[in-house]
């Protein structure tokens, strides 16, 4: 489904950013047609300047010219300004919505912020630390889909409960990372011992059809990019 008569819209992105999936994915789940602009990290575009004066970086989303910065707030947008297109990202109560928000902030905090760690630091030792604080972070995640599903009276299919919702699209854009990480230091985030449920949760979100085709699935592909990227 394309966006409303009149509606523009263009990404601007890098193609494994788990920022700039997440925000793919929130269109794909709304039926919105869009156009995608790559953007090169070392050498970024005027447009993207100007659209992001503040953080100079990506994804920024324009809509008939309005520039919208920071993957989360993109997101909620899109779920507000297509409110009757597609499905929507955020549920309708308020409390709810809260709460969805509430984790979502969490995940990239606290799984966000060591992936970052992670990339960047120097020292193997910090990598590793920083994977731990990730791999803790889904266990409370776990005991949080847990509790989603004995609040109902069937088993939480994801967060957003029988469809992807806004914690799924925020944490479900990491996965293809989780992999890219177990390559680089022998640590895996996600283990289905460890964390059954969200085990689960992973393979049924990465096999939806607003999720196929939008995370990077060429591990070796995505290392290369980065230390391209890192020299």
């Amino acid at each position: 489904m394309a966006a409303g008569a009149g509606d523009e819209l263009k990404l601007l992105g890098v193609w494994d950013s788990p920022y700039v999936n997440r925000v793919q994915i929130a269109l794909n789940l709304k039926g919105l047609s869009y156009e995608y602009v790559e953007e090169d990290l070392m050498n970024k575009s005027e447009l993207l300047l100007s659209s992001n004066p503040v953080h100079r970086k990506v994804p920024v989303l324009i809509h008939n010219g309005k520039p919208i910065a920071e993957s989360q707030l993109i997101v909620q947008y899109l779920d507000e300004a297509f409110a009757g297109t597609g499905a929507s990202v955020l549920p309708a109560d308020p409390h709810e919505r809260a709460v969805a928000r509430f984790w979502a902030a969490y995940v990239d905090d606290q799984v966000g912020s060591p992936w970052y760690t992670i990339l960047f630091a120097r020292e193997k030792e910090e990598k590793v630390e920083a994977a731990a604080r990730a791999v803790s972070a889904l266990e409370t995640l776990e005991g949080a889909l847990r509790d989603l599903s004995e609040a109902k009276t069937s088993a939480a299919l994801f967060f957003g409960g029988d469809g992807i919702g806004f914690v799924d699209v925020v944490l479900g854009s990491y996965l293809g990372w989780f992999r890219v990480i177990e390559k680089m230091i022998g640590v895996r985030i996600l283990d289905a011992a460890r964390t059954p449920r969200l085990a689960a949760w992973a393979e049924r979100f990465e096999a939806a059809d607003a999720v196929r085709g939008v995370l990077p699935d060429d591990v070796d592909k995505v290392i290369d990019f980065l230390q391209t990227f890192l020299h």
